[in-house]
């Protein structure tokens, strides 16, 4: 079973799964969400006001909302 990585990003940003988020952004071919994980990331440790950081967090879950409603899911069930 294959789950995809906009999945993926989702999960790891509702449970704060920062290093695997961080290991996603690499390994993703998607560059549009890598780039949208790295202000992400960036902005959480760096930031010095809650509102940028706020910001990238819901570009991040924009992005990804956008990207689930256009890709057709690639779990498939073995019998």
């Amino acid at each position: 079973m294959e789950i995809p990585d906009y999945d993926k990003a989702l999960y790891y940003i509702l449970w704060g799964q920062w290093d695997n988020l961080l290991i996603l952004m690499v390994r993703t071919k998607d560059d549009i969400l890598s780039k949208r994980i790295q202000h992400f990331l960036h902005a959480y440790h760096y930031a010095t006001d809650q509102q940028t950081i706020v910001e990238t967090h819901d570009n991040l879950l924009c992005y990804l909302d956008h990207a689930m409603n256009y890709t057709t899911p690639t779990i498939t069930a073995e019998m």
